[in-house]
């Protein structure tokens, strides 16, 4: 394996010198080797406190290329989109133009439906909170292109979609995390405004910042810093969100989303710093030690608060988050779909652990053959095993395949997502079903005759 690229870069722009902190050796050894074994392809890391800001770079912007990433280099921050969304939320109710517990149904058109509950109809702010009990996401997302998910979920599908919606609890309850709730939070800004998602956001967020790579639609010089998705080792299409994009439409760098974090803990001067203030404020208990805010999530673990949010797309994975008692903050960008959380959790507190590497166990082909087959969850629910070689694949019902390893006789597990397969075996030793650990969740699998 070639040993992952490692630059690393003082901050370029004029309001920040270079931080004295530097990268601790624990996560930039756990950075190297998560590119070595093929887990992501690039991964770009920020530090901000009150000396600056320093960024490190690791790996490339593409498999296959010959140019290094850098603080300039263009990410899909996907769910980090969010905070931004809260951001407007906030200044829009400070000037009077939205009402936090009105109605939703206030700033659409006439005549649209939305769901009640008990007759309580969804207001905006549960909206912001995921306290609307709306699902995560919308059951007609039915996407053409599964590479492009977002690409075709229309307006006229999103109010089809409430307009049939059957909500399972009170409004204003229960936490449940909500992309179509932001989603639907994002067009109700403009509708208030008469403004595009991104117009409001260049506006009211990156102009006052200086966030001058912050965007939706990228020019051409920005297409050229962009960089390739990836999903296991292939690269994937950006995404496109319409009428969701207030969910997860962005794109940034290391260095607007630094300057971001800067202006969210006072470092660097802004109006905008007391709004964001005002976004942080905890509102709903979220699980042990996670609260939700409007936008942010907060971790309270070790009596120690950190405000966050991360970010998922189907070849990127961003984390930014900030301490403010410590006036510290850290940004992770990556080009994969493999988890990062971790790496912003440790560098701003060390006791929350990083990852371990799992090891790979060689299996040879012959042995791996008899796990191919199809396993059966629930009727019309089959996940497929199949081999190429010595390499094993895993899918769902057609979905993207990714290759999965062994880390002990009939274990495996996937980089790509975190996920393990568990084969079982009778008293025979033949495999007769499977189970899937993923998301604190273990299913079990019949193999099908």
């Amino acid at each position: 394996m070639l040993l992952a690229n490692f630059v690393a870069l003082g901050s370029s722009s004029p309001a920040t010198s270079a931080a004295a902190t530097s990268l601790p050796s624990d996560v930039e050894s756990a950075i190297r080797q998560r590119i070595d074994n093929g887990e992501t392809v690039g991964v770009m890391v920020a530090l901000i406190d009150e000396q600056g800001t320093r960024f490190y770079a690791f790996g490339k912007p593409a498999k296959g290329s010959d140019q290094p990433l850098d603080q300039h280099t263009l990410f899909e921050i996907g769910s980090v989109t969010k905070v931004f969304t809260a951001i407007v939320y906030e200044q829009l109710v400070q000037e009077g133009k939205l009402q936090p517990d009105a109605p939703v149904s206030r700033y659409l058109p006439a005549g649209t439906k939305l769901p009640e509950y008990d007759g309580r109809p969804i207001t905006v702010e549960s909206l912001v909170s995921h306290t609307s009990s709306l699902p995560r996401m919308p059951d007609n997302f039915e996407p053409r292109n599964p590479l492009d998910p977002y690409a075709d979920y229309t307006v006229d599908r999103l109010y089809a979609f409430l307009a049939g919606c059957k909500l399972e609890r009170p409004i204003g309850s229960k936490y449940e995390y909500s992309n179509v709730g932001m989603g639907l939070l994002g067009h109700v800004l403009e509708r208030v405004t008469g403004q595009s998602y991104e117009q409001l956001i260049v506006a009211r967020i990156c102009k006052p910042l200086g966030m001058n790579d912050t965007r939706i639609t990228l020019n051409a010089d920005q297409l050229r810093r962009f960089a390739k998705g990836h999903a296991g080792d292939r690269e994937v299409l950006p995404w496109t969100l319409n009428s969701l994009a207030g969910a997860g439409a962005l794109r940034s760098t290391a260095e607007d989303m630094a300057t971001f974090v800067a202006a969210a803990i006072g470092t660097k001067p802004s109006e905008l710093t007391a709004v964001i203030e005002r976004t942080t404020k905890p509102r709903f208990a979220a699980g042990d030690d996670l609260q939700i805010a409007h936008g942010w999530h907060v971790f309270t673990r070790f009596d120690t608060e950190i405000i966050w949010h991360n970010g998922s797309t189907g070849g990127f994975r961003s984390w930014c988050g900030y301490r403010p008692d410590r006036k510290c903050g850290a940004v992770v960008l990556c080009n994969s779909t493999h988890e990062i959380d971790d790496v912003g959790r440790h560098l701003l507190e060390p006791r929350w652990e990083l990852k371990p590497i799992r090891p790979v166990i060689d299996v040879p082909p012959e042995e791996l053959e008899q796990y191919v087959g199809d396993y059966e969850f629930a009727p019309g629910e089959v996940f497929h095993v199949l081999r190429e070689g010595s390499q094993l694949y895993a899918e769902l019902n057609g979905q993207d395949r990714y290759p999965v390893f062994a880390e002990a006789p009939a274990k495996f597990f996937c980089r790509v997502v975190d996920a393990q397969l568990t084969f079982i075996k009778d008293e025979k030793g033949k495999v007769t079903g499977l189970i899937l650990h993923q998301a604190d969740r273990c299913r079990n699998a019949s193999r099908k005759k």
